[in-house]
């Protein structure tokens, strides 16, 4: 089997890629242009996967792509993926979260509809919630340009398989988190400020709203779910989550406590960093995933935290010997 990536640099492409290779396929990547490359998710499988140029907002490339690689799954990870920058900019968050899944939709119809295709939504089109918990049938209000961009892609997707009948899949992915998240995100925001504090490299830990809650995950565990989706007889639409919701607050204290420091001595909630409009609860309703995928999470909230946790205070002494 062959699986192109989009993404494949991200946090999600990286455990997809290793995941895929684990399964004996051949693993595409799809990478931008850039004048710094940064592959140090992927550098420990770089010379196991085939990386090639092009880009979301480019067709002709997308195409291209395709033909040349052949695949015979689609993951399609590649967004404007961080939820403050798509207030900063909501343009270009429409064009690759949104268009971005169109451009590759029509590719496959135009180079073949045979190829099966995986979209990555998001717990985010849920926004201000109808219904706790969500699931498939819970309606969206998303509260964000992502949010938005995201339940674009996501009726896009339903819709080429109802059009054109293309295999195509949208796994509705609540948040999921790593060693390998990226650091502007408010989970590795803490625990790479955690290890800094345990070690003396900094002093204080600036948030935004302590109170927000989500539904954590591993992410390691989550890109299982999205190839279990294309293994099925039928193509359909899954919330992907934990079934249990955590605040902000929680995570801090979790990860404080496991280098033994009291987090109220260090922890500061700042307006700066809180949403123009937040997204108070998220939680997922998996029955489905668990029932016909067979799925369900393997990492607790608690081993989560500890391992991104352990995962920085490395870094971080990796760093000071350096």
């Amino acid at each position: 089997m062959r699986a192109l990536i989009t993404g494949i640099t991200g946090q999600d492409g990286s455990y997809l890629a290793d995941f895929l290779l684990g399964k004996g396929y051949e693993v595409y990547g799809m990478v931008r242009r850039s004048s710094t490359e940064s592959f140090e998710r992927i550098n420990h499988i770089i010379d196991k996967v085939t990386l090639k140029q092009a880009d979301l907002l480019d067709q002709l490339s997308l195409i291209e792509l395709i033909k040349d690689s052949k695949p015979d799954e689609i993951y399609n990870l590649g967004a404007q993926s961080f939820v403050p920058t798509s207030w900063n900019q909501p343009v270009l968050t429409g064009e690759f979260t949104a268009l971005g899944v169109t451009r590759v939709l029509e590719a496959i119809r135009l180079v073949n509809p045979k190829i099966k295709f995986y979209q990555a939504s998001s717990s985010e089109m849920f926004g201000k919630v109808r219904a706790v918990p969500q699931n498939e049938s819970t309606p969206f209000h998303p509260r964000s340009p992502y949010g938005v961009a995201k339940a674009y892609g996501h009726f896009i997707t339903v819709n080429y398989r109802e059009s054109y009948d293309i295999f195509a899949c949208s796994g509705i992915l609540f948040n999921h988190e790593s060693p390998r998240r990226g650091k502007e995100f408010v989970t590795r925001k803490i625990t790479s400020e955690v290890a800094k504090i345990k070690l003396g490299k900094a002093k204080k830990l600036y948030l935004g709203n302590l109170e927000a809650k989500r539904d954590w995950g591993f992410a390691g565990d989550y890109v299982e779910a999205m190839w279990l989706m294309l293994q099925q007889a039928q193509a359909d639409d899954f919330v992907i989550g934990t079934g249990e919701t955590h605040s902000v607050k929680e995570f801090v204290e979790i990860a404080f406590d496991h280098v033994g420091l009291d987090y109220k001595k260090y922890v500061e909630s700042k307006k700066e960093f809180f949403r123009p409009a937040e997204v108070d609860l998220l939680v997922a309703d998996n029955t489905k995933a668990k029932k016909v995928l067979g799925w369900q999470p393997k990492v607790s909230f608690d081993e989560l935290v500890k391992m991104m946790v352990d995962a920085d205070l490395k870094l971080q002494e990796m760093a000071r010997v350096a």
